[in-house]
């Protein structure tokens, strides 16, 4: 037989360009030797196999009826598996009961997180599954656990090669000498539902990633999934649970059996590298459609290391730019990012792998979720509940003054120290949004005080300020005015927030660059010129004229005072300005600030002219806020924001051109209906 072996390579390596040194003589495959140890879910679940061709066809997709009417026939199959899971789960909870009591909890710790994995590898695929889920929170689970929980993800015991190379040879209906030069003599990584080897395609010279799916996985998991879905309606009804949880578990259940056909693995892979290849940073391997089946998958090699195995909090933020792309702009997501499949290349690139588990984010939970994100930041607790109901975390009988009191509890203490110290975990507990959390999970290792949320939210408050759906610009709307008052404060977090929406690369270049203005102004400008800006343009020229409307009349009060102290035997002088107006002038003020960039400079002028105390003399606050008193830094500024305009696209600078036109005919507007009122009322 033509030689075909490839040395060996580390489990955790997965090269993404051929960085391999093999055997200038390799040996030919050894195929396996009767008697060969077998792995021990096969040696102690094995029995779960024994399905006819019949029934295996029966269960390429999932149908409960049709799992329970198979095991309906086979109950002596049933009733040893309900005793081995029993049995097994009894005597590991039965022995950490007697440590104890014997008080010997802490020197056994170790001892029985090892046990309980290899209780879940015997068990197979439905618990390690399970556990796999868990092991991805280190900030919920015990180090030691974790530590044993996390080698689930791609070091479980292999079967055996011999079963793996006929599956691929009956799969593809070649030899493997005809469809790999080389292949590796041993799975270089093996999980619950299947095992991957190194190989060399032998037509294109392509080093791959040759998955083949672990025998019996099929079976197992629909007699493990029977059994949950009878004791999920045990404990709905013992438990009056709101929830139904067989719902939960036949979701679940379908997911599962959609990633046991790896031609719809392969389908998922292929959308997720077009949806996300592209991504600065983002690694999507390729996959070969022409060589993946049902039960085999070839797909391009990424060769680097586990995520979680570097400290790499830039890749984090990468990861964290991407999922938000996966949740919130395409709604296409990767539904089981445990550690294992998130990959740091060797050339520093974020590498997603194993697309089996996929998952869709619907355009209404997409928006929800935003909301309930603008909601918790802003600390309206009020909303944010309307918002869980929305996401489907509560039920629609909930009690709402409840509920807003429950938030505000959780959350107020968090938001009261800023975004940065809300956990995603917290927020949205296991909405289905699970690969955010793994990231929190995973940056926390290297920084316990990592909020990935506190990462999210400038993307988040980017697509407030610019997505088209009339969803959301309602709620901007709804977020920005209160009975009829602009509220300043919320757009300046949300424009100051979506400036920081880059990665972490990015970010320490720009933050040295903040320290000019020039760069706030110009960024603000960019994105109010666009037609992403539009609507937030809108509400910005609309408080200018506002502003500007109101400052006339500050000026023109300012006058009259002046004149009517310097005229004697005049009484003393009418205002012209009413409460609105003296509001919109601080706003005016608030937005001047805010373009210049002057940050300090506004915090004094709301301390010398009382902004923050709507009672101050009106008088007194006339006359400071009159065009008159305006701080000379605040003017120099502005005018040096001017030169920016030249800088501008063509395109922009024609859009700025035809800002004072619209303005001049908003205050033309005000003006008008403001002499109509006071004539006729």
């Amino acid at each position: 037989m033509v030689p075909l072996l490839l040395p060996s390579s580390p489990i955790h390596s997965f090269p993404a360009t051929p960085k391999l040194s093999f055997r200038s003589k390799p040996r030919p495959i050894i195929r396996a030797a009767a008697g060969l140890e077998v792995d021990s879910f096969t040696k102690k679940s094995g029995y779960l196999f024994q399905l006819s061709a019949f029934e295996a066809e029966s269960l390429l997709d999932y149908s409960p009826s049709r799992i329970a009417a198979i095991y309906r026939r086979k109950p002596l199959i049933l009733l040893r598996r309900l005793i081995q899971v029993g049995t097994t789960f009894g005597k590991w909870f039965g022995v950490r009961y007697i440590d104890n009591l014997m008080e010997r909890s802490d020197q056994m710790f170790k001892v029985r997180a090892a046990e309980l994995r290899k209780i879940l590898v015997e068990l197979g695929p439905a618990y390690i599954k399970i556990a796999q889920a868990v092991s991805s929170r280190p900030d919920l689970i015990p180090p030691s656990y974790l530590d044993e929980l996390s080698l689930l993800q791609d070091r479980i015991t292999p079967f055996s090669t011999e079963v793996a190379l006929d599956t691929i040879e009956k799969e593809l209906g070649l030899r493997i000498d005809e469809l790999f030069s080389e292949i590796s003599p041993e799975p270089v990584a093996a999980a619950s539902l299947g095992q991957v080897y190194q190989a060399r395609l032998r037509r294109s010279g392509q080093v791959v990633a040759v998955k083949v799916q672990r025998p019996g996985v099929q079976a197992a998991i629909s007699l493990d999934i029977l059994i949950l879905r009878f004791l999920a309606g045990v404990v709905k009804k013992a438990g009056k649970f709101n929830t139904d949880l067989q719902a939960v578990i036949d979701e679940w259940a379908s997911s599962l059996f959609r990633e046991m056909d790896y031609r719809k693995e392969a389908d998922n892979g292929l959308k997720f590298r077009r949806l996300y290849g592209g991504l600065k940073d983002v690694f999507v391997p390729n996959i070969n459609m022409e060589h993946t089946t049902r039960r085999v998958l070839v797909m391009e090699w990424v060769e680097g290391q586990k995520l979680s195995e570097v400290k790499d909090l830039y890749l984090v933020e990468v990861g964290v730019y991407c999922s938000f792309n996966q949740l919130l702009e395409n709604g296409f997501y990767h539904a089981d990012p445990h550690p294992g499949n998130l990959f740091r290349t060797f050339d520093g690139k974020l590498a997603y792998i194993d697309f089996g588990m996929m998952g869709e984010f619907k355009q209404e939970f997409r928006e929800g979720f935003i909301e309930a994100c603008l909601h918790l930041v802003n600390r309206d607790f009020d909303a944010l509940s309307k918002d869980f109901v929305t996401l489907g975390l509560l039920p629609p009988t909930a009690e709402k003054e409840a509920v807003t009191k429950a938030l505000t509890g959780v959350f107020q203490d968090a938001v009261a120290k800023g975004v940065r110290n809300i956990s995603f975990g917290d927020l949205l507990g296991n909405l289905g949004t699970t690969i955010l959390a793994v990231l929190e999970g995973i940056a926390i290792s290297s920084d316990p005080n990592y909020k990935v949320l506190g990462s999210t939210y400038p993307w988040i408050a980017k697509k407030v300020l610019t997505d088209s759906s009339p969803q959301l610009k309602s709620s901007l709307q709804a977020l920005l005015y209160k009975d009829g008052a602009f509220r300043i404060d919320r757009l300046e977090s949300l424009l100051t927030e979506s400036l920081r929406a880059r990665t972490e690369k990015a970010l320490v270049k720009i933050q040295r660059e903040e320290a000019n203005s020039r760069v706030v102004f110009k960024e603000i400008l960019y994105f109010t010129l666009t037609e992403k800006g539009s609507f937030v343009r809108e509400i910005l020229i609309e408080e200018f004229a506002k502003g500007l409307d109101a400052l006339g009349l500050a000026t023109l009060d300012s006058l009259t005072s002046v004149a009517t102290t310097r005229i004697p035997f005049t009484g003393s002088s009418v205002s012209f300005m009413s409460k609105e107006d003296i509001i919109n002038l601080r706003t005016f003020h608030r937005l001047m600030f805010l373009l210049a960039g002057l940050e300090s400079n506004k915090k004094s002028f709301e301390e010398v002219n009382g902004v923050g105390n709507p009672n101050n003399n009106q008088s007194a606050y006339l006359e400071e806020s009159s065009l008159l008193s305006y701080q000379p830094a605040l003017v120099s500024e502005i005018l040096a924001m001017l030169s920016i305009i030249p800088e501008l696209p063509p395109e922009l600078q024609q859009q700025l051109l035809r800002l004072p036109a619209d303005l001049a005919r908003r205050l033309i507007s005000r003006a008008s209906a403001r002499t109509i009122q006071r004539i006729f009322l």
